[in-house]
């Protein structure tokens, strides 16, 4: 058998890794591979949390096969006693050789313990193998371990002359039905989706993921773990009737505090979650304070931005969008018609905000686009 080189094997549990994508929120995704010999004799994946970690499903599987194997994990197994136990002495228990890690854990509070006692236990480990792979596929969880906010990912759907809805609101439906399967995903990988009141008010969306439209194996399973859905309402103008405080989940009303407790109330009682924030720019949500509720209290990794061009503009302005998905259909909505976002002061060139194109690729009849925003 021809010798694989190391990558071989990290990519086997990166693949492994990418099958929680829709499932393992607050915890990241995460993969491990037990080779030896040039052979696979154990693998697994974490699958949600409060189950076994990637490296417990891997050495069930390996059993007396894992004593002197590699294993390739693509995060750093974990040291502390928590829901489950220490990977990292599972994995001295059961004699492995070497462990190859891809990336470090970026929790401040844990980050390379697990590593120092594999090494205390005189096990080689080597780390970086495939970093920015396996960072990619946790921008939430580093996000929120590094900075204490939640990774925003903003989903805007337009026409090709960059307008949103028409100006009456009317927005349904401006791209086709792969596109719409995709934002289902997009949702479904998400912790949490955040909108504003006149997004809601307009399209009285559900915000949900629905199973029927993810065309996945384990679509239904994926939609009992709604994300949480979140309105920034400034003034509790959120309609009781609004079709999302109806839906399966949670549905958090952030607004400022201060107001009277008939609104409050009242949308309580309709099933909203009322929470207060700070006062931002011009009396508004403070958004950064927002995003930081949502990482502390909520554990969100991801977070969806889906709204129209007033908030999409304030995220934008405020420096809070790590990353967008424009979904352009080809057709035409005219000068009157809703803009994709409100930017003011970008009086002249100077003041553009330049983006990173990353992908652009069809989807059905329309086209996306994700970009980043440069500094």
């Amino acid at each position: 058998m021809a010798k694989q080189p190391p990558e071989t094997w990290m990519a086997r549990a990166l693949q492994l890794a990418r099958r929680g994508l829709y499932t393992t929120h607050p915890n990241p995704r995460v993969g491990c591979v037990l080779v030896k010999r040039q052979r696979v004799v154990g693998e697994g994946y974490h699958v949600r949390a409060g189950e076994p970690h990637a490296e417990i499903h891997a050495l069930r599987a390996a059993g007396e096969a894992a004593r002197g194997a590699t294993a390739y994990v693509t995060l750093e197994p974990c040291s502390h006693q928590g829901r489950t136990g220490p990977c990292a002495q599972a994995l001295i228990e059961a004699k492995v050789k070497t462990v190859v890690i891809a990336m470090a854990d970026p929790n401040p509070a844990v980050a390379g313990r697990g590593i120092t006692m594999l090494r205390d236990a005189r096990i080689e480990v080597r780390v970086g193998l495939l970093e920015d792979q396996a960072l990619a596929l946790n921008p939430g969880f580093v996000m929120r371990m590094n900075h204490g906010r939640p990774f925003v990912r903003l989903k805007m759907a337009m026409s090709l002359d960059g307008r949103t809805a028409m100006q009456s609101g009317e927005s349904q439906w401006i791209t086709g039905p792969q596109a719409r399967r995709e934002v289902q995903r997009l949702r479904a990988k998400s912790s949490a989706v955040l909108t504003g009141v006149d997004s809601v008010t307009f399209d009285n969306s559900r915000l949900t993921v629905r199973p029927e439209a993810l065309d996945l194996d384990d679509a239904e399973a994926i939609a009992r773990r709604q994300p949480l859905r979140v309105v920034v309402d400034t003034q509790l103008r959120l309609p009781q009737a609004a079709a999302c405080l109806s839906e399966p989940g949670r549905t958090l009303v952030a607004t400022r505090a201060g107001h009277d407790d008939e609104r409050r109330q009242r949308l309580e009682r309709a099933g909203a979650e009322v929470v207060d924030m700070p006062a931002g720019p011009e009396g508004r949500v403070d958004l950064h304070a927002l995003l930081r509720y949502l990482a502390e209290t909520e554990q969100a990794n991801e977070v969806l931005l889906e709204t129209g061009a007033t908030l999409a503009g304030a995220m934008l302005d405020a420096g809070l969008v790590d990353e967008m998905q424009l979904f352009i259909a080809p057709t035409l909505l005219g000068g009157e018609a809703r803009p994709l976002f409100a930017l003011p002061g970008l009086a002249e060139m100077a003041h553009q905000r330049p983006l990173e194109i990353l992908d652009i690729r069809a989807v059905g009849h329309d086209w996306r686009i994700i970009a980043r925003p440069r500094s």
